[in-house]
């Protein structure tokens, strides 16, 4: 078995066969959204070297940026020590990585 193939083996999946992945800037380290991964997904990911993620409203793989053109290019890839966290560093192409034109996810904070 390849080191890969180890390495592919020791991730957690949910019940759903669902693992959450952090992606982030690898240049100044911003959280730009997190997702989904099933196994097909992650193993693209890696062989592709951009994000493909599990879509669980359409129930579908979707690439990041197919459309839009907001691709993600994959510059490092860890999972914790658990096995059931993925952090992806990746190259953003585009404005952003939210749907929403914003270039992360994470825009709107709690008053403290």
């Amino acid at each position: 078995m390849s080191r890969l193939a180890e390495q592919l083996a020791s991730i957690c999946y949910d019940e759903a066969g669902l693992v959450p992945v952090i992606v982030q800037d690898c240049d100044d380290g911003v959280i730009l959204m997190m997702a989904w991964m099933n196994q097909e997904s992650l193993r693209l990911s890696l062989e592709e070297g951009r994000t493909v993620f599990w879509s669980r409203s359409r129930q579908e793989l979707w690439r990041k940026g197919e459309t839009s053109g907001e691709r993600q290019n994959i510059v490092a890839a860890s999972y914790d020590c658990d096995g059931d966290t993925l952090l992806f560093q990746v190259e953003q192409e585009g404005n952003g990585a939210c749907h929403t034109g914003n270039r992360t996810c994470f825009f709107s904070n709690f008053e403290l």
